[in-house]
């Protein structure tokens, strides 16, 4: 019994000294898992597109270099980054307080932007605003984009103010 008694605190001692080979030869290094959030993109709905006085069945354009006409939006986000831009665009502007609507169209050239390097009458680029498009922000992270349609007022369109909205979303890319 005493032969019992003995063995196993010289197997618990053993077991302690000597115990398993991989246990007394691990080394661990550590790392550290890291990332940087771009700051917030912002963008300012800065001009209304504005057709003006519309003459029934007399179509009117606005052209995107149309100073105080064209609709412009400023953006500003991390100089450099890739940022795509998609537009919601109406299909007609509708008479306030009413349905009765008057057709408007944007046309694959009828948006242009600059970064910086250009402005609204020479813009750094032109841009189709019928599909998204991914656009370098200029090197201060700033950009404005400009846009122009057309209305098509039927000859028997009713008078009044005609009104829609026309949305530009941006998001960074990640490119």
């Amino acid at each position: 019994m005493k032969k019992k008694l003995l063995v196993l605190p010289v197997l618990i001692l053993a077991l302690v000294l000597f115990g398993s080979p991989g246990v007394w030869a691990q080394e661990s290094g550590i790392i550290q898992a890291t990332a940087t959030v771009l700051s917030s993109l912002t963008i300012i709905g800065n001009h209304d597109l504005q057709f003006g006085t519309v003459t029934p069945g007399i179509n009117k354009a606005v052209d995107k270099s149309s100073v105080g006409f064209a609709g412009e939006w400023l953006i500003n986000g991390v100089a450099g980054a890739e940022i795509s831009l998609d537009f919601t665009l109406p299909d007609s502007l509708i008479l306030v307080d009413s349905t009765v609507g008057m057709r408007v169209n944007f046309s694959s050239t009828d948006a242009s932007y600059s970064d910086g390097t250009g402005n609204q009458a020479t813009p750094t680029g032109v841009i189709n605003p019928n599909g998204p498009s991914a656009h370098d922000l200029g090197p201060a992270g700033d950009m404005t984009v400009w846009i122009g349609g057309t209305v098509y007022p039927s000859i028997s369109q009713t008078g009044g103010d005609y009104t829609a909205d026309v949305i530009l979303t941006v998001a960074y890319t990640g490119s």
